[in-house]
């Protein structure tokens, strides 16, 4: 088990048997209890009671010696020495690690043994944040078939899944994103020069592209680059030509 330079945070608490510690994870903050001491407590208590009742039989002063030496009664005590919390912390400590990075003491749930980090600081943090998502995942489904929503749940990914492939069918603006049908040669909200999506086939080989930008076999760039129809100096519409008609400016 690893050694720690410190304790984590933690508080007192009496439950009526004596008091324990709390410490918490510097995470998540879940709780760990140590044992009161019911053998000490027990033993402390009928001492005092027996003390008691024996120097309250003293003539004259004897009650008020019996009241001081009773004392606090340990079953609703607060107080523990430095001595028990280390004790109490012995008891707890195996179900926590101490970061090397930002030296925070966390539960095992935080804690990534594969590394030796804290999950936040682990070199596999974006594995674990992965997995923590299919793990999510994986339990709102089964959440969604146990009330019988999973029928709802599937139409939803559908309908994702839908609205995806629409999207890659779509023009796109190259200035504000926007998208239009495929086809359309200027964006219906700033005007831009559309780009238009990416063809079934390569256009060059004939190749099947399945949606990728370029031609798995030949390269070639399956985005058309949209067609430029004015001047960007003057604005004149140029006609197809190389350059501007009016200023002279080269198009392309």
């Amino acid at each position: 088990m690893s050694d720690y330079t410190r304790m984590p945070n933690y508080d007192i608490r009496n439950d009526g048997i004596g008091p324990y510690c709390v410490f918490y994870c510097e995470t998540c903050g879940r709780e760990y209890r140590s044992q009161p001491d019911m053998v000490g407590t027990v033993t402390q208590d009928i001492g005092k009671k027996v003390a008691s009742g024996l120097l309250r039989k003293v003539p004259l002063f004897g009650n008020v010696v019996a009241n001081n030496v009773v004392g606090e009664d340990p079953r609703y005590s607060m107080k523990l020495t430095p001595a028990q919390i280390e004790k109490a912390w012995q008891q707890v400590q195996v179900n926590f690690r101490e970061c090397p990075t930002c030296l925070r003491i966390v539960c095992l749930s935080d804690f990534d043994m594969q590394s030796g980090f804290c999950k936040e600081d682990s070199p596999r943090s974006n594995e674990i944040s992965e997995a923590r998502g299919e793990q999510t995942g994986a339990a709102l489904k089964g959440l969604a078939s146990a009330f019988g929503l999973g029928d709802v749940v599937k139409n939803v990914q559908q309908a994702a899944k839908a609205a995806q492939t629409a999207a890659s069918q779509a023009a796109h603006c190259p200035n504000c994103e926007g998208l239009a049908a495929a086809g359309t040669k200027f964006c219906p909200d700033c005007g831009t020069a559309m780009v238009q999506p990416a063809s079934e086939k390569c256009p060059n080989c004939g190749q099947d592209v399945n949606g990728a930008k370029f031609c798995p076999n030949c390269g070639t760039a399956m985005e058309e680059k949209p067609k430029i129809t004015h001047c960007p100096n003057c604005g004149t519409e140029t006609k197809g030509a190389k350059f501007c008609p009016d200023c002279g400016t080269k198009i392309g």
